[in-house]
């Protein structure tokens, strides 16, 4: 039985086990890091009136560098001065907690279940201005979660003029809670593997958004696949 063209590229997808590379914060000076700050200026561009203060990060399908890009965005807008909140809301393959060698004991879903309040699930990471709301343990009813006010009251918390929710949620074409917590940020990424979405995915995932009215301000094209040194990103607004 022969492997289709698209499954055989499919990212490595280790970032369960381990967390992803912050090559943000590990090395500032690649063409990977001022490439991550080259979106980020893009995204201000779009962002004229400084009225897009949360942000959604998704994909299509799983593997595709959704949570990668997240974490390294939140880091450079860290970076730069803003107050970011990175929340892992892909509370079914979390990846934040690792990545920030963060404790995962109360997170997203026990704000969720009104079994932690805000301000003691949200965590301090070595970077400054950066503080991340890990997913916490794995809900049996993640939609259902993300469908009460409490996540809304998380973006309204975190709404000064400095302040920027990054939030990261699952592909759209798996799980409905992308499709969710799009109707509460102020602006939607997408991202896009080249050579390893499929088309017809990838235009069914951006459909479905549409459908919701959600503000997708642009789409990101990853050009790696395992590599970490062929990294590249490039941005495209709407």
């Amino acid at each position: 039985m022969k492997t289709s063209k698209n499954k055989a590229k499919k990212l490595n997808n280790d970032s369960t086990k381990y967390g992803v590379n912050l090559v943000s914060d590990l090395y500032p000076t690649s063409d990977i890091a001022e490439q991550f700050r080259t979106v980020m200026t893009n995204i201000s561009f779009t962002n004229v009136n400084d009225n897009i203060k949360s942000l959604m990060i998704t994909s299509g399908d799983p593997s595709e560098g959704k949570s990668t890009f997240g974490s390294n965005l939140a880091v450079t807008y860290a970076k730069q001065g803003r107050n970011v909140i990175l929340v892992d809301a892909d509370m079914r393959k979390p990846t934040a907690h690792k990545t920030f060698n963060l404790s995962n004991r109360e997170g997203l879903s026990t704000i969720l279940s009104g079994h932690s309040k805000i301000e003691d699930a949200i965590k301090y990471t070595t970077i400054d201005n950066l503080n991340v709301i890990t997913s916490g343990p794995i809900p049996p009813n993640a939609s259902t979660l993300l469908g009460n006010r409490r996540l809304e009251d998380i973006v309204h918390k975190y709404n000064q003029p400095n302040d920027l929710v990054i939030i990261d949620v699952p592909p759209v074409n798996t799980m409905t809670d992308a499709s969710i917590v799009s109707t509460i940020v102020d602006g939607t990424i997408f991202v896009v593997p080249q050579g390893v979405a499929e088309k017809k995915r990838t235009k069914l995932a951006v459909e479905q958004l549409k459908k919701i009215n959600a503000n997708i301000i642009g789409a990101v094209m990853n050009m790696s696949e395992d590599d970490l040194t062929d990294n590249y990103y490039y941005y495209y607004s709407k």
